[in-house]
């Protein structure tokens, strides 16, 4: 889709945060190319990198915008990996299709009316204090109607918004969480020794003596030679036998429970402020994200 589809005009698209398919920041829009035979927006370029020093095309085909800036159905690395271009210079056709087959995208066929290729909008100059003159190939090549388109595209819309507006921005604070390894638990089997004193029953055999006195007449004794005589009995006594045997009596294994906690997250965040003078006015007012100063 094109940018005039999406924005009033072409100074609606510098300035903007510029997010990725998954809402990570890519990062600042900062021109807009227009299509030399349409005159309409086509794609825009994104600083980018460590530094915010390069910059990269992307169409803007597809692309959204939301309150937080304008969101691209393509990856960061995608991004940050298209074929390198000068900006501020016309592209031709052949510098254009290789961005389109960076992208995975079929160029639109040629159209009749101006030159193939893109130029910087008009509106990019201006922001950038340049000079606001179209490439001479692209101000001889483009036709009126092309003209015409490019002219409606930069010029602000007739209700008194244009230059003198600025886009207010801040930043906000997007926390997640990730995960990470915090450590490692070991299940492990030692043998130690322990002293273990139980009580067991025993019995053991002792001598006691009877005596019976013989009764008269009492038949089944014979009669008893005179004389010394010994006899014996065995004794039997029991003793503590000690037996070991292993017996398994318990099953431990380690398992693992999230526990959510409540931490607090703090960083220090920018916000831009917007501060004017009048004439005939000395005081100098601040508008923040509250709404108008009055």
């Amino acid at each position: 889709m094109a940018a005039d589809d999406v924005f009033h005009h072409v100074g609606e698209l510098t300035g903007l945060t510029a997010y990725d398919a998954a809402g990570e920041k890519i990062g600042s829009v900062e021109q807009a190319y227009l299509d030399n035979e349409t005159g309409r927006a086509e794609w825009v370029t994104v600083k980018t990198g460590m530094f915010g020093m390069k910059e990269s095309f992307v169409p803007l085909s597809g692309a959204t915008r939301d309150a937080n800036g304008l969101q691209f159905p393509h990856a960061k690395e995608l991004v940050k990996d298209a074929p390198r271009m000068d900006a501020d210079e016309h592209l031709d056709v052949a510098q254009e299709q290789e961005l389109y087959d960076h992208y995975g995208l079929t160029r639109p066929a040629g159209r009749s009316g101006g030159t193939p290729g893109m130029s910087p909008a008009p509106g990019n100059a201006a922001r950038e204090g340049k000079d606001t003159t179209m490439p001479r190939d692209t101000a001889s090549g483009m036709g009126a109607q092309g003209r015409t388109d490019t002219a409606k595209a930069a010029t602000p819309p007739a209700t008194g918004r244009g230059d003198e507006e600025m886009v207010r921005s801040e930043e906000r604070l997007r926390v997640g969480t990730e995960e990470h390894e915090s450590g490692r638990a070991r299940l492990r089997k030692i043998v130690v020794t322990e002293n273990v004193t139980t009580t067991v029953p025993i019995t053991h055999e002792e001598v006691r003596i009877v005596r019976e006195p013989i009764k008269p007449g009492d038949k089944t004794i014979g009669r008893a030679p005179m004389g010394n005589a010994e006899t014996e009995m065995i004794l039997h006594a029991e003793e503590a036998v000690v037996r070991k045997e292993a017996v398994a009596v318990e099953r431990v294994r380690m398992e693992t429970e999230k526990v959510t906690e409540q931490k607090e997250v703090s960083a220090d965040v920018r916000k831009e402020q917007v501060e004017f003078d009048a004439p005939g006015q000395d005081d100098r007012r601040r508008g923040g994200g509250r709404g108008p100063s009055h």
